[in-house]
């Protein structure tokens, strides 16, 4: 009877014959699928060009072109406030309509209280009077109109803009909504600004997108993933419909843009599923339908009007069908006019 040689002893004969190989300049692979293979090695020049493996850069996707397209019209934004909303370091300030402790954060812009500060030290006390924050925006059109989230620049006494150039500007608040978390900026320009656009398509569960932003200060910062659900609702307000991206994002991210590889926006990043405080790859983004119709209106108006009925309604159940004499079980009935 002929023993078969162990797992361990096999790659130990086809260790050996590599090292031969390179000794000898020639080897045999041993058993590969149940057959024996033979390749002879040439030794290695002195001019060798270095390795690459063809085909591989043209199945790989790039974003680089996409970035390089969008990447002027993302914007710091830098703003100045009282209380312990914002500030420089890191904590959390409180959301409507968010549980308190719950892992669905916004992105909580560093705070006086938070694990980089506390309220007896130089921090906690700086944080009482005028305290900074930071997040990321987008323009969105060529005479200096700005996205970003309302959080980032809610009670902000100052608020400045800071381009990819280096170059930053003073910003007027024109108008927030605070259900949607939608502000809208305004810089004064005497040049034709470079901005995106808000995307008309729906974007797809497993759709390539690219997140730019701010994170930590680290404005610029490119990151990919693509979307992971639609119409997310995490209990944040009575308007959630969020886009869920696994593309990295963090603190400071908060009110920076998604886009798709056509460079259009598809989403404002809002809020992180973040159970340690950092991004875990479960990132909520609103829809760009949404911050179109928010931002009109804002632009118009400086606010958002929403209509009220005012009456109090119930599915109709098969009892009340059968009550009121209906056929079929389905509507609703006007319980409180």
């Amino acid at each position: 009877m002929t023993a078969t040689p162990s797992r361990s002893s096999a790659a130990g004969g086809v260790l050996r014959r590599h090292r031969s190989a390179v000794l000898a300049g020639a080897v045999s692979l041993g058993l590969v699928g149940g057959m024996a293979a033979e390749a002879v090695l040439a030794p290695m020049a002195a001019n060798a060009d270095p390795v690459s493996v063809p085909g591989t850069a043209a199945q790989m996707p790039s974003f680089a072109d996409v970035v390089a397209a969008v990447e002027p019209a993302v914007v710091s934004i830098r703003v100045t406030a009282e209380g312990p909303q914002l500030s420089s370091m890191n904590g959390i300030p409180n959301i409507p309509g968010l549980p308190q402790g719950s892992p669905f954060e916004w992105f909580r812009q560093f705070g006086p209280n938070g694990p980089g500060g506390n309220d007896d030290g130089p921090r906690g006390r700086q944080g009482r009077g005028v305290v900074m924050g930071q997040g990321s925006g987008f323009v969105i059109s060529e005479d200096g109109y700005v996205v970003t989230n309302n959080h980032v620049v809610d009670k902000a006494k100052e608020v400045k803009v800071l381009f990819q150039d280096g170059k930053e500007v003073d910003a007027k608040v024109i108008g927030t909504d605070e259900k949607t978390d939608i502000a809208l900026l305004k810089i004064d320009t005497d040049t034709k600004l470079p901005y995106v656009a808000l995307t008309d398509a729906e974007p797809r569960v497993g759709d390539w997108v690219v997140a730019v932003g701010n994170p930590f200060g680290l404005g610029g910062s490119v990151t990919a993933g693509i979307v992971s659900a639609r119409g997310r609702d995490i209990g944040a307000g009575p308007y959630d419909d969020f886009i869920q991206i696994d593309a990295p994002i963090n603190k400071g991210n908060s009110g920076g843009p998604t886009f798709n590889l056509k460079g259009e926006v598809v989403g404002i990043n809002t809020a992180i599923y973040s159970p340690s405080g950092g991004s875990v790859g479960i990132g909520f983004a609103i829809p760009a339908a949404t911050v179109r119709t928010i931002v009109e209106d804002l632009k118009d108006d400086g606010a958002v009007t929403r209509g009220w009925i005012g009456v109090q309604i119930q599915p109709i159940t098969a009892d009340i069908a059968d009550g009121l004499g209906l056929k079929e079980a389905k509507g609703a009935l006007v319980a409180d006019p």
